[in-house]
Order: C-alpha cells, then sequence, then structure tokens
C-alpha cells in the first residue's frame, strides 16, 4: 500500500516539465490537489498546486506545519538529512 499524501510527505512528480523530481506537500487544497514545494533552489520545483494523479509519494516524510514556507521546508530536510537525496532527483527510466 503507498504512502499516504499528506502535509510534509516527499513525492516524486511524475508528470510535466518537472517529472522525476523530488518534492513536498505543504499544504492540501482539497481531494485533488495539494500544495508543493521543491523548494525551488533545492530541487527546481516551484511552490505550485498539484494533481495529486501527478505525484508518486515516497515513505519518507518530514515534520513541517500545513503552509511551511520555502526556507522551513529547507530546514526541515536538513534536520532529516534528506537535502542530498532531494538535490539528487530522479533518473528517467527512459
Amino acid at each position: 500500500m503507498p504512502a499516504p499524501i499528506e502535509v510534509g510527505r516527499i513525492c516524486v512528480k511524475t508528470a510535466g516539465r518537472e517529472a522525476g523530481k523530488y518534492c513536498v506537500v505543504v499544504d492540501i487544497v482539497d481531494e485533488n490537489f495539494v500544495i508543493i514545494t521543491g523548494p525551488k533552489d533545492v530541487t527546481g520545483v516551484k511552490r505550485r498546486r498539484c494533481n495529486i494523479k501527478h505525484l508518486e509519494p515516497t515513505p519518507e516524510k518530514v515534520d513541517i506545519d500545513r503552509g511551511a514556507s520555502d526556507e522551513e521546508v529547507k530546514e526541515a530536510l536538513e534536520e532529516a538529512g534528506l537535502l542530498d537525496l532531494m538535490k539528487e532527483g530522479i533518473v528517467s527510466g527512459s
């Protein structure tokens, strides 16, 4: 069973120009959309609304508050030791 989409969950974008990059869920809009961020200076993913069908959740989760700023997300990633993972990204399977 995949990990649930929740605030602080690290996901991989599966669609769009940012496909294959890691992002963090910072807010839940409704049952279909969430707000994600990279943060942009870490992964290149801008803060934006995203359809949950375009996200693949990972087992990793960081402890952030709902609506956290990019700086707060970056601090949480550093504390969890996941900053290097986020910068690496995913190699496409093609």
